[in-house]
């Protein structure tokens, strides 16, 4: 079962984990860094009645206890 965490969700941000989004660097082919972001694959999902934005591997795991 999902336990959605009770808090202000953002946009890129999983409600039952809590993972969002990490800043790395990307490396052209001469190895200079230009900063990114690395965003976390958000699906909206009915849990308990309700649309929760949930990440990818929260709905794998849900979906290997069930």
């Amino acid at each position: 079962m999902l336990y959605v965490i009770c808090y202000l969700n953002m946009s890129k941000t999983c409600s039952v984990c809590g993972r969002g989004t990490i800043a790395g660097n990307s490396r052209s082919h001469s190895n200079i860094a230009s900063k990114r972001k690395f965003s976390i694959n958000i699906q909206t999902k009915k849990v308990d009645g309700k649309k929760a934005k949930v990440c990818t591997k929260c709905i794998k795991t849900e979906n290997k206890e069930a």
